[in-house]
C-alpha cells in the first residue's frame, strides 16, 4: 500500500471529532466562502438520474442533502467513520427535513457495500484524508454499477506562480491562526492544510482514476487550481 496521507488513521479520525461542532464555520473560511458553489457545480456533473447515491466522507453531511434534496426520489446514503461529524450531519438531516438519507458509519477503505450497488459516488474533501486515495478509488469502483459515475471534490496545492505565494500566506498562517481563534484547534487545523499540501496532484489523481479502471474522466479546475472537480465513469 502507497500512503498518499501519513497520518495514522486514527489520530484522523480524533482530528475531525475533535473539530466537527465547528467545521462548518471553518470550513466556510478555508474555502473563502466558496465550498457550497463548488459543490453545486460539482452536483451538476451527475448525468445518469441516479437512484442510489453514496456521498463518501460525508462529514456532516452539507453534499448528502444537497444531493437529498436534488433527486427526491433517490436513496442517498452518507458514510463518515467521525461518529462526532455524524452527529452534526443527523442534526442537519433533521433540520432540512429530507427524508431520503442515512447516514451510516464506515471505512473509506473497506467500504460495507457489495459490488455494483450505487449509480453515483461523491466524494467532497474526503479523499486526501484517508491513507491511500488509490485503495479508496478501488472501493469506490468496485460498488459503482457499471456505467455509474464518481464526483469527486477536492482541494489542492496551488501551483500557479501568480497566487501560489498568497495561497501560501493564507493556508500556513492565517487559516491555522483563525482554527485557533475561533475553534481553539490550531493544531487540527493545521492538519487540514498540510493534509492539502501533501496530497497528490490534480493530473497525478485523475491519473490514478485512470490506473483503477475509469474512463471518460474529466476536470473542472477551481480557483486558479486551489481545488478541482475529477468527474469520472465505470
Amino acid at each position: 500500500m502507497s500512503l498518499t496521507n501519513k497520518v495514522p488513521e486514527k489520530d484522523v479520525q480524533k482530528t475531525f471529532n475533535k473539530i466537527a461542532n465547528q467545521y462548518d464555520k471553518l470550513n466556510s473560511i478555508m474555502s473563502l466562502g466558496t465550498h457550497q458553489k463548488w459543490r453545486q457545480k460539482a452536483t451538476q456533473r451527475i448525468v445518469n438520474g441516479p437512484n442510489e447515491i453514496l456521498d463518501l466522507c460525508c462529514g456532516t453531511a452539507d453534499w448528502t442533502i444537497m444531493l437529498a434534496k436534488r433527486y427526491l426520489h433517490a436513496k442517498v446514503i452518507g458514510l463518515d467513520f467521525s461518529s462526532e461529524m455524524l452527529k452534526i450531519a443527523q442534526q442537519k438531516v433533521g433540520k432540512n427535513q429530507v427524508t431520503n438519507v442515512i447516514l451510516q458509519s464506515g471505512d473509506a477503505m473497506n467500504l460495507p457495500f457489495p459490488d455494483n450497488q450505487f449509480s453515483v459516488i461523491t466524494i467532497g474533501f474526503g479523499l486526501r484524508n484517508v491513507p491511500d486515495a488509490k485503495q479508496v478509488l478501488s472501493e469506490i469502483y468496485r460498488v459503482l454499477r457499471p456505467g455509474g459515475q464518481l464526483i469527486c471534490l477536492e482541494a489542492f496545492k496551488v501551483e500557479t506562480p501568480v497566487v501560489k505565494l498568497g495561497w501560501q500566506v493564507y493556508f500556513n498562517q492565517i487559516m491555522p491562526l483563525m482554527g485557533k481563534v475561533f475553534a481553539k484547534s490550531k493544531p487540527e487545523y493545521q492538519y487540514l492544510d498540510d493534509s492539502v499540501n501533501k496530497f497528490v496532484s490534480i493530473k497525478q489523481l485523475a491519473e490514478m482514476m485512470q490506473e483503477v479502471g475509469f474512463k471518460n474522466i474529466q476536470v473542472d479546475d477551481l480557483m486558479f487550481k486551489a481545488a478541482a472537480i475529477h468527474s469520472a465513469e465505470k
